[in-house]
């Protein structure tokens, strides 16, 4: 689905993504019914159990215009606009006024630090004295801001975390996604995260046919030669996200499949957490069930936070293979 201009530039990647879904089309008759599957099973839904992490999406403007990226960011994509610290101030306040149990704010893009406004706002998080996460490419919008990181670093320590998307371990295939001239900047950037003490992660994928562990000896290697301070083998410091592509076939989630695939509801990223963006057009920022899926309607939940404290009916692909067959979140 198309959200916007997206050109890629000269330094985009020009052939497929080399972490493409291998899978036929999606029949057209799921995920067209909130409430009933294609073959008619009531279709399943995730209850808010308490709203542990809440995303601001910083905007769809990006240095890159990856092969692949769910949101279609790159440096022309507006779809969703900067979002303004003013409004994230009023979620701030939203979250204190109703008392809400919220430990953690994300911020993720497009590119968090192309918002100009991004480093007022992430201040002001880390000063309400909430665990924060920023999920960034590491290269030169975030190099930009070094001294105020470095600011930040000094006064909040671990409780900033900068997740740098580094996509593989090989250069090749990183830039067969991100474009070349990508791996360096990025290396780069994330050395100067390791070598300055930060609290790190990587966010990284897994080619068709690679398993786990072979993903996470090849990072490691990575990262003991280039000295950056990350286990590998910790999930938590190195995340390894499934595929997504919402134009692939995938089985739709009923309330049978709880027990078939003895799955938890409130293990389900959004029965713990929503998203607030600034759709390109409309006159102020909405909250969405998720970080996936930013422009679906069926995802908008509200205004308000209270407004978005109903059911998320999983009635997209997404949250077939990400979440519930993919075990992923996005939350630290």
């Amino acid at each position: 689905m198309s959200t916007g201009t997206r050109t890629k530039g000269r330094n985009a990647p020009q052939g497929p993504s080399p972490f493409a879904v291998e899978a036929d089309e999606l029949q057209p008759a799921k995920f067209t019914d909130p409430d009933i599957t294609a073959k008619g099973e009531a279709r399943a839904q995730v209850p808010l159990t308490g709203l542990e992490t809440l995303w601001f999406n910083t905007g769809t403007l990006c240095n890159l215009a990856c092969a692949s990226c769910y949101i279609e960011s790159s440096p022309t994509n507006d779809a969703l606009v900067y979002i303004r610290h003013a409004d994230v101030a009023a979620y701030l306040d939203e979250i204190a006024s109703g008392g809400l149990d919220t430990k953690e704010i994300g911020f993720t893009g497009g590119e968090p630090f192309m918002n100009p406004e991004f480093p007022a706002m992430l201040a002001d998080t880390l000063d309400r004295g909430f665990e924060t996460l920023v999920l960034s490419n590491a290269m030169k919008p975030m190099r930009r801001h070094e001294t105020a990181l470095l600011a930040l670093r000094e006064r909040h320590a671990d409780r900033l975390t900068i997740r740098v998307s580094l996509d593989h371990h090989s250069k090749a295939v990183h830039e067969a996604e991100r474009g070349p001239n990508s791996w360096d900047a990025a290396i780069g950037g994330l050395k100067w995260l390791s070598d300055h003490g930060f609290s790190i992660a990587v966010a990284g994928r897994m080619l068709p046919g690679e398993g786990e562990m072979d993903e996470r000896q090849g990072y490691a290697a990575l990262f003991d030669s280039e000295g950056i301070a990350i286990d590998a083998y910790d999930p938590m410091r190195l995340v390894l996200f499934p595929e997504m592509d919402e134009d692939k076939d995938i089985a739709e989630i009923t309330t049978a499949c709880w027990s078939i695939l003895d799955k938890n509801p409130a293990d389900i990223m959004c029965a713990t957490s929503r998203m607030v963006v600034h759709r390109k057009g409309e006159p102020a920022p909405r909250v969405a069930a998720c970080t996936l899926i930013p422009h679906d309607p069926g995802f908008d939940m509200g205004a308000t936070l209270e407004e978005a404290s109903a059911p998320v009916k999983l009635n997209h692909p997404h949250c077939a293979r990400f979440c519930v067959l993919g075990g992923a979140s996005c939350s630290a």
